[in-house]
């Protein structure tokens, strides 16, 4: 028997208009490969930001014990089956997105500070003043790797114009992550097009108008890889065969979802087209963006991402977990047991989503263990009490070993007060962008690698 012969990590199915990068692969060990481009032994390091807003109701977050022994409390028991990937941080603080003077906008404050650990200037003009977030630091370090530098998702649209929030721009409470103090990097809600930027050919230039563009509209990708996806699996061994096929899988099964969710949405008495790919569904159009993003980080397409499961301030309301209320009116519940109830299934709902995120990432295998085990995944929001609009103590998750880097399976208290922006340091120099100083700082964050 011949052995498999060996192909380069930039290698990419190619068809009319498509490129489909390609996961990492036995048979690319060792060939094609630069410093920091990853190989089997040594898979590169991703970093991820999902955020959810309003806060959280903090008694049913926070385990009651610290160390690898921690408890499962309720809004986190839908991480069970992952609980060694995922490390509680308590005790940090968003100094930043408090008033200090400013009056009202919690809520602009705590999105637009979350990943820039900066207070925003206060204005609802174009004069926008944030800071660059630490994922396009991350994204300047392991960006030119990779096609796209940094993916920005979201399931809620929003503006760049116009007030929000007690004086404060729209923009602030519409982006998480800035690409410089006064430009945000806008997220993409509609899978369609998120699906379209990952697997069209870069080299193709697009026009609405193209024929080739209709066809590929009517057509599987696969479609148009077929010839050189069966060309490479003539060249793989048993064991790559089996990861490339579970790959196109994934990607037709993501496409199809896609194509299902054109669905009309009704406004008043009206019913209006959905924006093709957009599904009518929140939890499926929370999935179908997860999907994207471990698809993105598999192919090492990119390996820094955010993902806005709803923006702060969101009064979204929950019907299909039996909660039609607004979230944020609930949020300020005012110590109401039955409000308080409500939040707490929203706030478990959103876990069970980022439990959906992980599980994707854990299994698929790479290297000695699995994208999970080579990821970073910060989950949180920039206010922990909802009612009070509160900055201190937030609840964040860190889940992912970061290559080995990380202890995970634990809960860890660090002093009141501790920045959030210690947390980045940390993660950032893991990212190979060692920085002293981001944001209000004071150090990195210790006992990442342990002890307890």
């Amino acid at each position: 028997m011949s052995r498999p012969m060996p192909i380069s990590r930039r290698l990419a199915l190619r068809g009319l208009g498509v490129s489909m990068a390609l996961p990492l692969l036995e048979a690319m060990q060792g060939r094609g490969s630069r410093a920091g481009s990853g190989t089997r032994k040594n898979p590169p390091l991703r970093m991820a930001f999902v955020y959810v807003p309003n806060g959280m109701h903090m008694p049913d977050w926070t385990p009651r014990t610290v160390g690898s022994g921690f408890d499962i409390p309720a809004i986190l028991e839908p991480l069970r089956a992952v609980k060694d990937h995922i490390l509680v941080v308590s005790g940090l603080a968003l100094n930043p997105a408090r008033a200090l003077g400013d009056g009202g906008g919690d809520h602009a404050r705590a999105m637009a500070g979350f990943l820039t650990c900066s207070h925003p200037r206060k204005t609802d003009g174009a004069d926008l003043m944030a800071g660059v977030s630490v994922d396009q630091l991350a994204a300047r370090a392991a960006g030119t790797r990779t096609r796209f530098p940094s993916l920005e998702l979201g399931c809620e649209g929003g503006r760049n114009a116009g007030e929000c929030d007690h004086g404060y721009s729209c923009a602030y409470q519409s982006n998480l992550s800035w690409y410089d103090s006064s430009t945000p990097a806008a997220k993409e809600v509609n899978p369609r097009l998120v699906f379209d930027r990952l697997f069209g050919d870069p080299n193709t230039r697009r026009d609405a108008t193209d024929p080739a563009r209709a066809d590929r509209r009517r057509k599987s990708v696969l479609d148009f890889v077929s010839d050189d996806a069966r060309k490479l699996g003539d060249q793989l061994g048993g064991s790559d065969r089996r990861k490339l096929d579970e790959y196109l899988t994934s990607v037709r099964e993501v496409e199809r979802r896609i194509a299902q969710a054109h669905s009309p949405m009704d406004l008043g008495r009206v019913r209006h087209p959905r924006p093709l790919g957009v599904p009518a569904d929140y939890q499926e159009h929370l999935r179908l963006m997860s999907d994207l993003l471990v698809l993105a980080f598999q192919c090492d397409l990119t390996r820094v991402a955010t993902l806005v499961l709803a923006n702060d301030g969101s009064n979204r309301g929950y019907p299909s977990i039996g909660v039609p209320d607004g979230h944020h009116d609930l949020s300020h519940h005012g110590g109401d047991a039955a409000k308080q109830d409500r939040i707490r299934r929203i706030n478990r709902f959103h876990v069970g989503e980022l439990a959906y995120l992980l599980a994707k990432l854990r299994s698929i295998p790479e290297g000695d263990g699995s994208l999970l085990d080579h990821a970073m995944i910060v989950y949180g929001s920039g206010i922990s009490d909802g009612n009070s609009h509160a900055h201190e103590d937030l609840p964040i998750l860190l889940a992912g070993e970061g290559g080995g880097t990380i202890k995970s399976g634990r809960h860890i208290r660090c002093a009141q007060e501790t920045p959030l922006a210690n947390l980045y340091v940390s993660l950032l120099d893991r990212m190979g962008n060692k920085v002293d100083r981001f944001g209000d700082s004071t150090g990195p964050l210790e006992r990442l690698d342990g002890p307890d």
